[in-house]
């Protein structure tokens, strides 16, 4: 297998998987800052995504220090492939997450004005904050995925 950037056992694997785990879990933090997050199904939707991709990163940030630690390959076939299918899979789910808060915040910033509606008091700008993080987060998890498909196709 080629030695390529963000590949599994390698720091800058590590690194990757250490800003995705810092992002996801920016986001939660700001959703869950927000009041009255939970009256909204998609922003629930966003923090289970996150919390899943947090683990999931976290997961294998640990699994890339262990191997920097004892020095150990981690590029087989069946390991590379179990990281494909858990990144697209995540990465998937984040989008998804991302796309629909997203368009919920849009809905009620600009169309129906509820973020300027003292009536409705939205925290709309921690909303913004919780779903720019998620999509930098999935930026992070696109690069990942693609480095794991390249890395199971030169195998």
């Amino acid at each position: 297998m080629k030695m390529m950037f963000g590949r599994p056992g390698s720091k800058s694997g590590m690194l990757l998987r250490i800003g995705q785990c810092l992002c996801a879990a920016a986001s939660v933090a700001f959703m869950v800052s927000a009041e009255r997050f939970s009256d909204y199904t998609a922003f629930c939707y966003l923090i289970a995504s996150m919390g899943l991709q947090l683990l999931w990163s976290f997961g294998l940030a640990c699994l890339d220090l262990y191997a920097l630690k004892i020095k150990k390959d981690l590029q087989n076939a069946v390991l590379v492939s179990l990281f494909v299918v858990g990144d697209w899979v995540t990465a998937t789910l984040s989008l998804a997450a991302a796309c629909s808060s997203a368009g919920i915040v849009v809905l009620y910033a600009r169309d129906l004005d509820f973020c300027n509606n003292p009536k409705m008091h939205l925290p709309c700008g921690r909303f913004e904050y919780s779903i720019a993080m998620a999509f930098v987060t999935w930026f992070f998890i696109a690069i990942s995925s693609h480095v794991m498909l390249w890395l199971l196709a030169s195998a």
